[in-house]
């Protein structure tokens, strides 16, 4: 288990990079803002292509190989982005990048979805807290010490590349774990199970999961991504003071996911999801007033916080919504889903700056969190509906 979130971080760098590194790449490359949605859409392709048919994969293939081969694509990636001398290469690279963080992230939350409980899902995914908590200080003090961002890409890539040569040597353990008796809870490990894709896509709560993980991925990673512009290129923050703050962000993200954890058990997921996004959306609020500097650092922290336990109260539920047949499908499906949202809402977000300015952000987030809130409170109202299986 401690390998899995030492991976979990590892999907929580290159994003903390992107925040702290963009303005950088965005004047190398002499590009808008807008610009970035294109490395966000090959991301995506690549991303969802591993995520989307991950559960499949996981029938058929050994856990370990998977993650192996997938932790190599980010490191190559990340490596290719260090030296690419145009942004076409960079976009290109994306595609191994996506590749890469699918094929972790499907693999990673299917095994603890089938192997553990609430508790351990928060902690996984505080892990990825903590890699995105990592990254903006990498980015930032390779910009600090060597005015060029590229050393962050490099540094990463080569942890990547640690982190499949440990897969590679563990193959046989993540083999022998999943040979392990199932919880309770279910007949046989989510994974083992080979339902075919058409037969989940039936599933109403597969649908109603879609939407709800494209926005929430697409909120937090908009956060992540823009903040760092918005305090600097708008309200006039210190590079280096919004860098390290920006970290604080995704460090406060990790410590709500680690007590989540903790309190996970005493507190119904409803209460939970929705308590957290109305945190969330009072804390943007104050962000929006610009009322001062300390304030305005204070308020992008507290978002952080406020939405970690989100998502891994939303992937604890997969098997509640779909049931174990098809939960491996679903969490690929989700996570998709997610990358979908990941690319197309932070886009959004720089067509948003570009063309009225970056103090829209907060406004747009705002409404998003609103939806997001709205759709999920009218999905409890949705009964899950199982179709009937066609292995009878």
């Amino acid at each position: 288990m401690l390998l899995a979130f030492v991976a979990y971080i590892s999907l929580g760098l290159p994003d903390g990079l992107l925040g702290v590194g963009w303005p950088s790449i965005r004047r190398d490359f002499s590009l808008d803002h807008d610009a970035l949605g294109a490395l966000m859409v090959s991301f995506t392709a690549g991303y969802l292509t591993s995520s989307f048919f991950g559960g499949r994969l996981m029938a058929h293939f050994r856990l370990g190989g998977l993650l192996t081969v997938s932790t190599s694509a980010a490191g190559l990636a990340l490596l290719g982005y260090a030296a690419a001398p145009g942004w076409w290469l960079m976009v290109i690279a994306g595609v191994a990048a996506g590749l890469g963080g699918g094929g972790i992230d499907v693999t990673l939350n299917t095994y603890v979805a089938s192997s553990h409980g609430d508790r351990l899902m928060q902690w996984l995914h505080a892990s990825y807290g903590i890699g995105a908590t990592i990254g903006p200080v990498i980015m930032t003090t390779a910009i600090a010490l060597s005015g060029n961002w590229r050393w962050g890409y490099f540094v990463v890539g080569i942890l990547q590349f640690a982190l499949a040569t440990c897969f590679l040597l563990t193959i046989p353990m993540w083999e022998n774990r999943s040979q392990k008796p199932a919880a309770s809870q279910n007949e046989k490990r989510l994974n083992a199970y080979d339902t075919s894709m058409k037969e989940t896509l039936r599933l109403p709560g597969v649908w109603m999961s879609i939407f709800l993980f494209f926005l929430y991925m697409g909120v937090e990673v908009a956060f992540g991504a823009w903040s760092y512009t918005l305090l600097t290129e708008s309200r006039g923050m210190p590079p280096k003071l919004a860098g390290y703050w920006i970290s604080s962000f995704w460090g406060l993200f990790t410590v709500g996911r680690i007590f989540a954890g903790a309190y996970t058990l005493r507190i119904s997921r409803m209460k939970l999801i929705v308590g957290s996004l109305l945190f969330a959306f009072s804390a943007t609020l104050i962000l929006e007033l610009d009322i001062n500097t300390i304030v305005n650092l204070a308020a992008v922290t507290v978002i952080g916080l406020a939405i970690a336990p989100v998502l891994p109260a939303l992937i604890s539920g997969t098997t509640e919504r779909v049931g174990p047949e098809h939960s491996a499908n679903t969490i690929g499906i989700q996570i998709a889903a997610m990358g979908v949202g990941g690319a197309a809402i932070p886009s959004a977000t720089g067509i948003i700056a570009r063309h009225f300015s970056p103090e829209a952000i907060p406004v747009f987030m705002l409404i998003l969190i609103l939806i997001l809130i709205a759709f999920y409170l009218s999905s409890l109202k949705t009964k899950k509906q199982m179709p009937v299986s066609e292995n009878g």
